[in-house]
């Protein structure tokens, strides 16, 4: 005979180290109900439960059904001081708040079918090489869900065509100092949590980065990003998602599109800032990568903030407005 509700409340009151009337009063039942219900002459009711699950640092679907918790474990890749152990306590507080929510949609049934993701394809060894297909793909399927091309989209409609097109969970929030994102997946549950900052291109990069690391599958143990800086990574998976937020962000076909015609003025290239919503150093690396800009014109564009992009195409109130 399995295990059965009974069996997985006693584990609780055994691992708790407690008696019998201590567990009655930790979970405000008492004592004559508590041994009952252990005896199966009672049964627990959905709030006994609860409270169990709450005790025992569980979940109601594990004392229904004996499956594990969904708890990621915490492989923070950071280069800057993230709050210490209370910003990592806040984090984790964070994502044991989606989980659970989860966790319980799952239970009752009502968890979305999601999407298949694309894969890295196998014939690439280059991590550059992967991140740049995977984002061709994702652009495809964005393409195929009705999302309209990426120069002009806001963010936030990116973000809906993202949960749509791949079944991501996506959350602005106040994530811990320091923290500007973080991914984590199971099967069921795909999570990105972006900070909120009053820096609209780094949002938007970091949005990509983290859906770089879920279509990758790199995110099975819970990522934490700190300060992305695009080319000065060392760690391979971050090389590839970078080099996926910036083909995700800023399109070929898009780019190339938009230099038909010749040289680019200054003016020009500000307003491309302006309309793929990215910062200036991002959009010259990415148009030098191309080759569809010289050095010259790209060094005075790394000099610029958006901000100035922004103001010198006289798009001051749309910077604002984008500032979250």
């Amino acid at each position: 005979m399995g295990e059965t509700v009974t069996d997985r409340a006693r584990k609780v009151m055994t691992a708790a180290s407690v008696s019998q009337a201590a567990f009655a009063e930790a979970i405000g039942l008492t004592p004559d109900k508590v041994s009952k219900s252990l005896s199966g002459v009672r049964r627990f009711t959905s709030l006994d439960l609860a409270r169990i699950a709450e005790f025992g640092n569980t979940t109601v679907d594990w004392l229904l059904t004996g499956r594990e918790p969904l708890r990621p474990a915490f492989a923070a890749r950071t280069s800057a001081p993230t709050g210490g152990e209370h910003g990592r306590g806040r984090l984790k507080d964070l994502v044991e708040r989606f989980t659970t929510a989860h966790e319980v949609i799952d239970l009752l049934g009502l968890s979305p079918e999601l999407p298949e993701l694309p894969s890295v394809r196998a014939d690439l060894k280059r991590y550059v090489d992967q991140g740049a297909a995977l984002a061709d793909d994702a652009l495809a399927e964005l393409a195929a869900a009705g999302s309209p091309a990426m120069g002009g989209l806001d963010t936030a409609d990116l973000l809906q065509a993202m949960e749509r097109a791949f079944g991501v969970d996506v959350a602005k929030i106040g994530l811990p100092d320091g923290i500007d994102g973080a991914a984590w997946q199971v099967d069921g549950f795909r999570l990105i949590m972006i900070a909120r900052t009053g820096v609209p291109t780094r949002q938007r990069f970091t949005l990509a980065h983290e859906l770089g690391h879920i279509l990758a599958r790199d995110a099975q143990d819970l990522l934490t990003e700190t300060h992305l800086a695009p080319g000065h990574q060392k760690d391979l998976t971050e090389v590839r998602a970078n080099v996926f937020a910036a083909n995700l962000l800023m399109p070929r076909s898009e780019i190339i599109a938009a230099v038909q015609g010749g040289d680019l003025t200054d003016e020009q290239l500000t307003s491309l800032v302006v309309r793929f919503q990215v910062s200036p150093s991002a959009l010259a690396a990415r148009m030098v990568q191309l080759g569809v800009i010289n050095p010259e014109p790209a060094n005075r564009l790394r000099g610029l903030t958006t901000q100035a992009c922004h103001w010198l195409t006289g798009q001051s109130d749309v910077f604002e407005a984008r500032e979250t």
